[in-house]
């Protein structure tokens, strides 16, 4: 069944909007897979803050020209279906991890930014850690030398609570 011109214009329009407003894009191809996987990946990626849509090939084609994902146009061809983020690791993450379990999703490719990844590209960028864990090593990294500056502080007024601890235990 052929879609009307509005609804095409009204689709090309928010595959533009989901090229441009995010950081990372996986084309994965997803021959295959059940509805009941496909629904398994989709909560996946939502809980990492991702998205998965079936692509309409040519729409995603016209929508990608003029965008970070221009490039990655020569991708959309068969199943395919692309996931995207905010994070730059969280899309790859998932979609790696979820194919490593599932052979019927085969990772073709992508873009982070205006970077064109091949597999191997968003295989690369799934093992670096998040945003979220950079930040907490960060936190950890400046906490630490406070936290040890504090322990040196604190010792010599414990052991000078101890010798008068064990002097009063003498005297008495």
């Amino acid at each position: 069944m052929a879609m009307s011109r509005e609804k095409k214009a009204s689709e090309l329009e928010v595959y533009k909007k989901g090229f441009e407003n995010c950081e990372t894009v996986v084309v994965a191809e997803y021959s295959g897979m059940t509805v009941a996987q496909l629904t398994d990946y989709r909560a996946k990626l939502r809980e990492a803050g991702a998205t998965f849509k079936v692509t309409k090939n040519t729409l995603a084609k016209r929508a990608a020209k003029g965008t970070n994902s221009e490039g990655i146009a020569d991708l959309f061809k068969g199943p395919v279906g692309i996931a995207t983020s905010q994070d730059p690791v969280a899309a790859a993450k998932v979609t790696f991890e979820y194919a490593k379990d599932n052979d019927k999703l085969v990772i073709m490719g992508g873009n982070m930014g205006a970077t064109i990844l091949d597999k191997a590209g968003v295989e690369a960028l799934a093992k670096m850690p998040s945003l979220d864990e950079l930040r907490s090593k960060i936190v950890g990294i400046l906490i630490t030398p406070q936290q040890r500056i504090a322990t040196l502080c604190q010792a010599p007024a414990a052991q000078l609570a101890r010798v008068m601890a064990a002097k009063a235990e003498k005297g008495a």
